[in-house]
């Protein structure tokens, strides 16, 4: 299992299996070198949200080649950068705390994050 933290200083958790997310397709928002886009807000997506990514270019809510398409419910490890656009917009996602790497508060506030935590 992974060494990396999440927001709370504690050993990151599992964000989801089912649907399999994470960048490196494992359950967890680790990040690493090649993920550019810093996956690592454990998010439980909402219609609002989905239909907001999918208006600015990234539909996540259609399956494809192997990614089965999220619905309202489901966890998912989301950009950093685009959860924050998200927050400005009003249609920010609830998040996992515990499944939340430590490398989202290079670009979101603990406080940020801990308005919109679930469980």
């Amino acid at each position: 299992m992974t060494q990396a933290k999440n927001v709370l200083g504690e050993p990151l958790e599992v964000c989801c299996t089912s649907p399999m997310t994470g960048f490196f397709r494992n359950g967890v928002c680790e990040t690493g070198p090649q993920d550019v886009g810093t996956h690592v807000v454990c998010a439980q997506v909402t219609e609002e949200f989905l239909t907001f990514t999918k208006a600015i270019g990234n539909d996540l809510s259609t399956a494809r080649s192997g990614f089965p398409g999220l619905k309202p419910g489901d966890k998912w490890c989301l950009c950093v950068s685009r959860w924050q656009e998200a927050l400005q917009a009003g249609v920010a996602p609830p998040i996992v705390l515990a499944a939340t790497h430590e490398a989202a508060l290079g670009v979101v506030s603990l406080a940020d994050l801990q308005n919109h935590a679930i469980g």
